[in-house]
């Protein structure tokens, strides 16, 4: 939960100064992938979590 919130709050920083950061981080989504094997892995579903704080930082913005 500590490495969210760190992780968020400089996301946070660095796009309200570089705007374009989060169209890059938007565009890079297709890049993710689930770690987990055989049945129990959903790509799609860990891009719709990155997609949706995404959605969240641009909100803030």
């Amino acid at each position: 939960m500590a490495t969210e919130h760190l992780l968020f709050g400089t996301i946070r920083f660095l796009a309200q100064r570089h705007p374009e950061l989060l169209d890059e981080l938007d565009r890079s989504l297709d890049h993710l992938w689930d770690r987990a094997e055989g049945e129990d892995r959903d790509d799609e579903a860990v891009r719709k979590i990155a997609g949706r704080i995404i959605k969240s930082l641009r909100a803030e913005s």
